[in-house]
C-alpha cells in the first residue's frame, strides 16, 4: 500500500498533471471569476512552457547527472565484489529480441554493466529488479536473458529478481555480498545520486558508474536549444522525480 501511495504521489506531482490541473481549474473558473480563471490558465500554460524549455530542463537535470563522473575503467588496485546493474523497464511479451524487449534506460544500463564486467570477468554481474505487478515477469530475468546473449556466462550472472525499488535492491545486494562490500553500481546518471545514497545507507561501499545521460554535454548553439519540446519536458519530469526520491530517502532514515 505504501509503495502504491508513493507512486501515486510521484505521478501527481509531475509537471504535466500539475499544469493540466491549473489549466482545467482556470477554464472552470472563467465563468464565475474571470480574473482568477485567466490567471490560473495562464500560469498552467507558462509552467508547461518553462518545463519544456531546454535551459530550464537542462538546468534542473544536469546537476543530478554530473554529480558522479563517468567510470571509464574499473580500478585495478581495489578488491571488488561485483558489478551491479539496477533494474528499469521492459516489455517481456513484445515480439522482439532479448535486448529489444528492454526499455531505453535498461538497455543502456545493461550494456554499460557488461562493458565494465568484461574488464574484470572473474566478478559476478548482478542484475536486479522486479515489478510491483506480480503477473509481469521480473526485470532481472530480462536482463539475464540479454546478458547471456551478450556472452556473459551463466555462472557469472547473479539474478536478484525480487526487489521492487532501489532501497530493496540495495538491501538485496548487501544480503548477497555482506556489509561493506565494494560494488560497482550501474544506473542512469540522473538516478545515481539516489542510488548511491540507498547503497551507502545499508552499509555498502559503491563505486558510481553512471550512464544513460539525457542532458547534452554542452549546448550546440542551434535554434533547437531554445525551443520548447516534449523531450525537454521529459528531462524536467526526471529531475522532479529524482529530487522527490532523494527527499524520501532522507525522510526514511
Amino acid at each position: 500500500m505504501y509503495d502504491s501511495l508513493k507512486v501515486l504521489v510521484a505521478n501527481l506531482a509531475m509537471p504535466i498533471p500539475i499544469c493540466l490541473g491549473l489549466m482545467i481549474l482556470g477554464l472552470f473558473l472563467l465563468r464565475w471569476r474571470r480574473q482568477w480563471g485567466a490567471g490560473l490558465l495562464g500560469l498552467g500554460i507558462a509552467l508547461m512552457l518553462l518545463a519544456s524549455w531546454p535551459p530550464v530542463a537542462n538546468g534542473l537535470l544536469q546537476p543530478l547527472e554530473t554529480r558522479y563522473p563517468a567510470l571509464t575503467a574499473l580500478p585495478d588496485d581495489e578488491t571488488l565484489a561485483a558489478v551491479v546493474v539496477l533494474g528499469g523497464g521492459w516489455q517481456p511479451e513484445a515480439p522482439r529480441s532479448s535486448i529489444g524487449r528492454l526499455g531505453e534506460s535498461s538497455a543502456i544500463r545493461l550494456m554499460e554493466g557488461v562493458r565494465l564486467w568484461r574488464q574484470r570477468p572473474e566478478l559476478p554481474l548482478v542484475v536486479t529488479g522486479a515489478n510491483r505487478d506480480s503477473e509481469i515477469p521480473p526485470m532481472a530475468r530480462g536482463y539475464a536473458d540479454a546478458a547471456s546473449e551478450m556472452g556473459v556466462p551463466e555462472g557469472q550472472l547473479q539474478v536478484l529478481d525480487w526487489p521492487t525499488d532501489t532501497g530493496l535492491e540495495a538491501r538485496a545486494v548487501r544480503d548477497s555480498f555482506g556489509q561493506g562490500a565494494r560494488v560497482v553500481l550501474v544506473t542512469s546518471a540522473s538516478h545515481m545520486p539516489r542510488a548511491m545514497r540507498h547503497f551507502r545507507q545499508v552499509g555498502l561501499a559503491p563505486i558510481a558508474a553512471p550512464t544513460h545521460y539525457l542532458t547534452e554535454h554542452q549546448l550546440t548553439g542551434q535554434l533547437s536549444d531554445w525551443v520548447p519540446a516534449a523531450e525537454h519536458l521529459r528531462k524536467t519530469e526526471r529531475a522532479v522525480y529524482e529530487a522527490m526520491g532523494l527527499l524520501m530517502v532522507g525522510a526514511e532514515h
